[in-house]
C-alpha cells in the first residue's frame, strides 16, 4: 500500500505567522513538496488555545480523509496531540506556577470575575479560590467550555501513535546544533521585527523557547555569545518533559532515528491499518 499524506502540525507556536526561526517551522522546500495544515495562520499579537486547535485540526483531517489521503499529525505540543487524538482531559493541562501566583494574589470577587469572563458556566464552586484558580489555569490553555474537559470524547477516526527516539547524547547534540543555527539565521532580528510590528512581549508566541531567550538578550541579560547555550538548556528541559509525557502512553510505538526508521514505520502503519 502506498501512503500519500498531508501533515497536520500539532505545535502551539507554529500556528503564528511571521515568526519562523525559533518555532522551527518546516523550510520552504518541504512546504512545496508536502501540504501542511495548522501552520502560519494566527496573528502573533493574539492568543490561540487547544480548543481552537482541535476544531481546526479535526476539520483539516476530515478534509484530508475525504480526499483519500492519509493525515499525519506531527509535532510536540503534548496537550494538542492528546486532545486531538484522545479527547480533552483536565489532567492534560499542566500547572502554570507564574499564572498561579498572579491569580492567588487576587481577591475573591476579582478572581470570580476573571473566571466568569473566560467561561460563564464553569461548573466549579465560585466560593472556592483553589478550584477557581485551577479553572482559570485550564481555561487559559484549553479554552471554554470547561465542562467538556471532564470526560474524553475521542474523534471518529483512529490514530496510530508513533514516536521517534535516540540516546540522550544524540538528542542533546541535535538541540545544541539547532540552537546555534537559529541564532545564526537571524533569531534576534526576527524577534526585534516582531516587537517593531507591535507584537507585545507578553504575547504567547514570544514566551516560547528561543524567543524568550532572545528577549532576554535584547534586554541585556544574556550575552550573544551565550545565547545558543541558554536556548539549548531550555530545549533540553522541554525535550525531557516531552519524552516523559509520551513514554507514559502505552499506545506509542517507538522507533530509533538511526538508522533510517522510515521503512520500519511504513511497514508498521500498513500492518496496523
Amino acid at each position: 500500500m502506498a501512503l500519500s499524506g498531508e501533515i497536520v502540525v500539532a505545535d502551539s507556536r507554529q500556528v503564528y505567522q511571521r515568526l519562523d526561526i525559533a518555532t522551527n517551522k518546516p523550510p520552504p522546500d518541504h512546504r512545496r513538496r508536502v501540504r501542511y495544515h495548522m501552520i502560519d495562520f494566527v496573528d502573533p499579537s493574539s492568543s490561540f488555545n487547544a480548543a481552537q486547535y482541535v476544531e481546526g485540526a479535526n476539520a483539516a483531517i476530515e478534509d484530508i480523509l475525504a480526499r483519500g489521503r492519509v493525515a499525519i499529525v506531527e509535532g510536540g505540543t503534548m496537550l494538542y496531540v492528546d486532545a486531538l487524538t484522545k479527547g480533552f482531559s483536565l489532567t492534560g493541562v499542566p500547572p502554570d506556577p507564574e499564572l498561579r501566583i498572579t491569580l492567588e494574589r487576587m481577591d475573591l470577587d476579582s478572581l470570580r470575575a476573571r473566571l466568569l469572563e473566560l467561561d460563564p458556566d464553569p461548573g466549579v464552586d465560585l466560593r472556592n479560590p483553589v478550584r477557581m484558580v485551577r479553572a482559570v489555569e485550564v481555561l487559559e490553555v484549553a479554552g471554554a467550555p470547561l465542562r467538556r474537559l471532564r470526560g474524553r470524547t475521542p474523534p471518529s477516526w483512529r490514530a496510530i501513535h508513533i514516536g521517534l527516539t535516540a540516546p540522550l547524547a544524540v538528542i542533546d547534540a541535535r538541540i545544541e546544533k539547532r540552537s546555534r543555527e537559529q541564532v545564526e539565521r537571524g533569531l534576534i532580528a526576527e524577534t526585534q521585527a516582531a516587537l517593531g510590528a507591535g507584537v507585545p512581549v507578553t504575547a504567547p508566541v514570544l514566551t516560547g523557547i528561543g524567543y524568550a531567550e532572545a528577549l532576554a538578550h535584547i534586554r541585556g541579560e544574556v550575552p550573544l555569545s551565550e545565547l545558543p547555550q541558554v536556548m539549548a538548556a531550555s530545549n533540553r528541559r522541554y525535550a525531557r518533559r516531552q519524552l516523559r509525557w509520551w513514554r507514559r502512553d502505552p499506545e506509542v510505538r517507538w522507533f530509533e532515528i538511526d538508522p533510517d526508521p522510515l521503512p520500519a514505520i511504513l511497514k508498521y502503519v500498513q500492518q496496523a491499518g
